[in-house]
């Protein structure tokens, strides 16, 4: 399994603009993308401009063609034009999982 968890820290403004793209690329990926097992953007509830990025994959081919989806390519040319701050993402690989709730 991929884990991929990340932020974007956008400027004031910036997550309203890009909450329709934002919204699309969330249902497409969830209903289209069969390796996808989660997947979520969420405001943070302290910093208001800053977006939190949760993924699961089921391995690298599909986050491999995640990358390479049309919804992903319309979804960076929303992005292109976004007032950026800041951003990070880091995948990481992990096979076991205890539930903690």
């Amino acid at each position: 399994m991929i884990i991929i968890q990340g932020w974007i820290r956008l400027a004031e403004g910036e997550i309203e603009r890009l909450r329709p793209a934002a919204e699309t690329m969330i249902q497409t990926t969830r209903t289209t993308e069969p390796g996808c097992i989660e997947y979520n953007f969420a405001v943070d509830l302290v910093e208001a401009n800053l977006i939190r990025i949760g993924e699961r994959w089921k391995d690298q081919a599909a986050l491999d063609a995640h990358f390479a989806s049309a919804h992903m390519a319309t979804f960076q040319k929303a992005m292109a034009g976004a007032k950026i701050l800041g951003i990070s993402a880091i995948a990481y690989t992990g096979s076991d999982e205890r539930k903690l709730m």
